[in-house]
């Protein structure tokens, strides 16, 4: 006979493994599309372009002078080519069969969220090829002086408003930082501060939206943003995202297939003005 106690332990091997529900990548959520301009107007692959007129100078005239003719005519100024884009998950049955997640539903989810993403990162790679201006070095942390410099570009452009600025969680931590109200008194109003005190990601300052994205396009230890008329990115749809299911007999699955064909770039491109930033992750010391 054997003695001793009968822990839980001694039934460990008989027990079975629990598994929770299978999580999905976190994504960022869908941003850019909403604050650039969009058309949807197209199929196919076709180019489209933009052109601008050159300007009239006046002069002055005498009272018998007769005016000369100034030169009217357009010149290419912008360029968006389309693309396929797409990606593809094989189920066999036995996975299907056998799993305990609901794999097709989740992997239907991940293809849209990844398109998704796959947009926004596009879009916001196009800041660098924005002309406007370039505002901030590398290694520089994002101020409120830079924020001001980027309205004063814009507004001097003659870009058309609303203006957006779009920057990385990590550079918008500066701004907030220096805003909210804190062990050292700021030069911000006391507006301005019950603002940043009640909800850190303020969404507007002085007229400019503000939104922060994880999607900003990263160069070296630095992030790209950007502060832009809505005329100056393009997002141009040919085929909106499409899933497709097809069964392959001979190898017991099914293909889970999304594709899409659409265009972005710069098409104002002097309405929007780029910055670059320091973006390493904030640890609350500065």
């Amino acid at each position: 006979m054997a003695y001793g106690s009968n822990t839980a332990d001694n039934i460990k091997s008989f027990v079975n493994t629990i598994w929770e529900e299978s999580l999905l990548v976190a994504r960022e959520n869908n941003l850019m599309t909403a604050l650039v301009t969009t058309f949807t107007d197209m199929s196919g692959t076709a180019l489209r372009k933009n052109s601008s007129y050159g300007t009239a100078t006046m002069a002055t005239i005498g009272d018998d002078d007769d005016l000369t003719s100034q030169v009217f005519s357009p010149t290419a100024l912008s360029t968006l080519t389309p693309y396929e884009y797409g990606a593809q998950f094989f189920l066999t049955d036995l996975r299907v069969e056998t799993d305990p997640y609901g794999v097709r539903n989740d992997a239907a989810l991940e293809l849209g969220q990844a398109m998704g993403e796959s947009i926004d990162i596009a879009l916001c790679g196009d800041f660098n090829s924005m002309t406007g201006g370039t505002i901030g070095t590398s290694g520089s942390p994002l101020t409120w002086k830079y924020f001001w410099a980027m309205a004063a570009i814009l507004q001097a452009k003659h870009a058309p408003k609303p203006w957006v600025f779009v920057c990385h969680p990590h550079q918008y931590y500066r701004l907030g930082s220096a805003a909210a109200i804190g062990g050292t008194a700021t030069n911000g109003g006391p507006a301005i501060q019950d603002q940043f005190s009640r909800a850190f990601f303020v969404q507007e300052v002085g007229g400019i939206s503000i939104y922060t994205s994880s999607n900003c396009e990263a160069s070296s230890t630095d992030y790209y943003t950007g502060m832009f008329s809505r005329a100056a990115l393009a997002f141009d749809v040919r085929r909106a995202p499409k899933l497709e299911v097809e069964r392959d007999a001979s190898r017991r699955g099914n293909e889970l297939n999304l594709s899409a064909v659409y265009a972005h770039g710069v098409w104002r491109p002097a309405w929007g003005v780029q910055g670059v930033f320091a973006g390493a992750a904030p640890d609350g010391t500065a």
